[in-house]
């Protein structure tokens, strides 16, 4: 088996690593659910989005845990310069059987795609109501 291309890897820069990161996406983030999944999202102000995973012992013993979480981290890989870029990803994975490659990858880019349509709905709100009447005129 082959090393992954360059454009391909899955560097630290790309993943979410301290307790911080975790919990600002957690407080500040919005979050949406498909299945065991439970995915929060914040904006970034990075070129790219970097994912964290969050696995309880809950989900199964280290062997079951560590599979889903490198079917997770794959889905993510693969489809990754098709997701919005720009976001602070953490998935909460909740017990359940591990599922297919291609089932994990549907689910990271559904919910991707609809927390990102969230924000970018949020922001455009907040630019409407920003550029409302003034003081109630002159």
């Amino acid at each position: 088996m082959s090393a992954p291309a360059p454009n391909q890897r899955f560097p630290k820069t790309l993943r979410l690593r301290d307790r911080g990161e975790f919990d600002r996406v957690y407080q500040q983030g919005i979050s949406r659910r498909s299945g065991p999944l439970v995915m929060h999202a914040l904006p970034n102000d990075l070129p790219h989005a970097r994912l964290g995973l969050s696995t309880s012992r809950r989900v199964g013993n280290a062997v079951r845990r560590n599979r889903i979480r490198r079917l997770l981290r794959e889905a993510y890989r693969l489809d990754r310069h098709q997701l919005p870029a720009g976001y602070d990803v953490v998935i909460t994975v909740r017990p359940h059987e591990p599922l297919e490659l291609s089932e994990y990858r549907r689910r990271v880019c559904t919910m991707l795609g609809e927390l990102d349509d969230r924000w970018q709905a949020r922001l455009r709100r907040r630019a409407n109501s920003e550029d409302g009447p003034c003081d109630g005129g002159s």
